[in-house]
């Protein structure tokens, strides 16, 4: 399935800064500091993206990790009560995060680099848990490719030629 482009300059997008880290490189003259952003950035009505920016200093890692995360957004499928409309297991590299769908009043359940993602991309109601690797870069990244593989009822439906009724039971 081929995801549609997403055009960000025409989005209110929020950045939210899951992680710094202060990365040394041993040279011959001493060490050289540089800094790794890991940002997220969102809508909150069901656009999100996750990017990582490298530089020498904090602030410009986190403007290229925004700019990073602008170009990578996805459209997340949402159901009336703002929840996902199935549950799913998102995985990347030995990270897998476990999204299942919540009803209405249960609110975001998740650990924090998975409610940086969940928060942004506008969910209300959902249940997650991280399993495997905690590194945030991976549960970050597991928990959007969870989102963008979620499916809504009626593109099942036109796949399979069904009606929803039949779908949904």
């Amino acid at each position: 399935m081929k995801q549609e482009r997403i055009d960000a300059n025409q989005l209110e997008l929020t950045e939210k800064v899951v992680s710094i880290k202060r990365v040394t490189k041993v040279v011959k003259g001493g060490r050289n500091m540089r800094f790794t952003a890991l940002v997220v950035v969102g809508d909150g009505n069901g656009h999100v993206g996750a990017g990582l920016g490298k530089a020498a200093e904090i602030p410009e890692a986190i403007r290229k990790g925004k700019e990073d995360a602008m170009k990578k957004l996805i459209k997340v499928t949402l159901d009336e009560n703002d929840s996902i409309t199935h549950d799913y297991i998102g995985k990347f590299g030995s990270a897998s995060v476990l999204l299942k769908k919540a009803p209405e009043g249960t609110g975001v359940i998740a650990g924090g680099p998975a409610r940086a993602v969940i928060e942004l991309a506008g969910i209300k109601n959902i249940r997650t848990k991280s399993l495997g690797s905690n590194n945030k870069q991976n549960v970050v990244l597991a928990t959007i490719e969870g989102l963008s593989q979620l499916k809504a009822p009626e593109d099942v439906a036109k796949l399979r030629g069904k009606t929803v009724e039949e779908i949904l039971g």
